[in-house]
């Protein structure tokens, strides 16, 4: 497990803070906060997916919600899907929960991390949700506002 006592491991600029990091076994969340929501780091050559959110107007990790009857796997499967256009070329893997502390009320929560490559990208096409994807090398500055967060989780999912 990846964690600091003193400091997050990430903080945004709403105040929510990624605490720590642990590697998962599908199937055995971690019982002590709700796992409400899936993300993906997706990569090809060495960059990572990265989708541009159209209300929050910053890049992030595709990923959100895990709906009513479905799995972590299937909610990332379904998000990568429906905000990028884009496909693993292989199952996506359980790299870990990331557990953080959301303000204002301070409730914990986790995310599953999954992880996965591509060699083929496909067209994009800019919906509800994203506006833009980019392939990004971890160190070069994209256009806009990166979320801290989520460039923390790419790190961590490389």
């Amino acid at each position: 497990m990846i964690s600091s006592r003193d400091q997050p491991l990430a903080v945004d600029d709403r105040g929510n803070a990624l605490v720590s990091f642990a590697r998962g076994v599908e199937g055995m969340p971690p019982g002590d906060a709700p796992l409400p929501a899936a993300g993906v780091a997706l990569w090809r050559d060495g960059r990572v997916l990265m989708v541009f959110d159209r209300h929050r107007q910053c890049w992030e990790l595709p990923g959100g919600r895990i709906e009513r009857g479905e799995l972590p796997r299937q909610a990332a499967e379904r998000e990568l899907l429906e905000e990028s256009g884009q496909e693993p070329d292989a199952p996506l893997r359980l790299v870990g929960h990331a557990r953080f502390v959301l303000a204002p009320d301070r409730r914990a929560e986790y995310l599953a991390v999954f992880a996965g490559h591509c060699s083929q990208v496909r067209d994009f096409r800019p919906n509800d949700k994203t506006t833009a994807i980019a392939w990004w090398d971890l160190l070069e500055a994209l256009p806009g506002h990166v979320q801290p967060l989520d460039a923390c989780l790419a790190a961590l999912a490389r």
